[in-house]
């Protein structure tokens, strides 16, 4: 496979979104519920972690001004 890994926002917000479902979690399970709290977290870590590391690697990268040297 020959492309790189791009992060770029939409990774960033992927990757934010899934820290704070994470957190919101642990913090509901600390509490007592039983209900939500695994569902967070198993969209956090099955859904939103893997698709910020997917979304780097399957966008295109930008055009990029490479200088020509003669060989």
């Amino acid at each position: 496979m020959n492309s790189k890994f791009t992060f770029n926002t939409t990774s960033i917000v992927f990757f934010v979104l899934g820290l704070i479902l994470l957190t919101l979690g642990y913090i509901i399970m600390a509490t007592g519920d039983i209900t939500i709290s695994p569902i967070l977290l198993i969209i956090s870590y099955v859904i939103l972690f893997p698709l910020a590391i997917l979304v780097g690697l399957f966008q295109k990268p930008k055009k990029q001004d490479k200088e020509q040297t003669p060989e």
